[in-house]
């Protein structure tokens, strides 16, 4: 499956990745679980379960638009996990306002 991903700080601060393949759900899962933990990510929920969209969210908040710039590495990373936990052809992380998008 070919996947898309966007993710978008606004409209001067957009990042697409491009790529086949890619990682198991609970791969992605474990590594959004990680780095939730790792850039301290607060999300405050009614009912207090945190969904895979807050994490995906919340990891892009927390890591920043520089992050997405400077680490490409990293950014990659984040693009392939994404795909993986929606299991989305194409998606759209908008980061400014806290939205994912197919």
């Amino acid at each position: 499956m070919q996947h898309h991903v966007i993710v978008t700080f606004g409209k001067e601060a957009e990042f697409e990745f491009k790529f086949s393949g890619g990682r198991s759900a609970e791969e992605a899962r474990k590594w959004f679980d990680h780095e939730f933990t790792a850039l301290e990510c607060d999300v405050a929920t009614p009912t207090g379960k945190i969904l895979a969209v807050d994490r995906i969210l919340s990891v892009a908040k927390y890591a920043g638009e520089n992050r997405f710039r400077n680490q490409q590495a990293w950014a990659e990373q984040f693009a392939r996990n994404t795909a993986a936990l929606l299991g989305r052809e194409l998606i759209r992380v908008d980061v400014e306002h806290y939205s994912i998008g197919y």
